[in-house]
């Protein structure tokens, strides 16, 4: 399968769009915590996350596009042997099409938020390849790709 790009919406799935949005109404007290305390606002080393994503034919609980970087928040029926299952045919369908996938217990989110958003940073700080989008502002391909012309 393809890579995710902007060319093709980073596999947009518009059909679980309401399934995403309910889940936006629905979100559990870690993924509240992982949004308010971490990932909203550019928080996280100025990087746009987003909130229930449809990817392919999952919803991701968060995603950053430029860094093709979903993060998963997981309660405890996560540790249903069924539950793993599926979670690995996930974490495999968005890693073939080169998003990584960081994930993180409801415990942790709740009890050591500091060290969950050091592994986030962290991980930025090792793996973007591209500094944040600023908001309003043209990539820096946009701008020298005019410069050029």
């Amino acid at each position: 399968m393809e890579k995710a790009s902007k060319n093709n919406n980073y596999h947009y799935n518009k059909k679980l769009k309401e399934y995403a949005d309910a889940n936006k109404k629905t979100m559990t007290k870690a993924a509240a915590c992982m949004w308010k305390y971490l990932l909203s606002k550019r928080q996280m080393r100025g990087y746009q996350f987003r909130r229930e994503r449809p990817i392919l034919n999952y919803i991701a609980d968060f995603v950053c596009l430029e860094l093709l970087l979903v993060i998963e928040v997981d309660g405890i029926t996560h540790l249903n042997e069924d539950v793993e299952k599926r979670d690995a045919e996930k974490d495999k369908a968005f890693a073939e099409i080169g998003f990584t996938v960081l994930r993180f217990t409801n415990w942790e989110v709740l009890n050591r938020i500091e060290i969950v958003g050091e592994v986030i940073a962290n991980w930025i700080e090792e793996n973007a390849v591209v500094p944040p989008r600023q908001r309003g502002r043209k990539s820096e391909d946009d701008f020298h790709s005019k410069e050029r012309n």
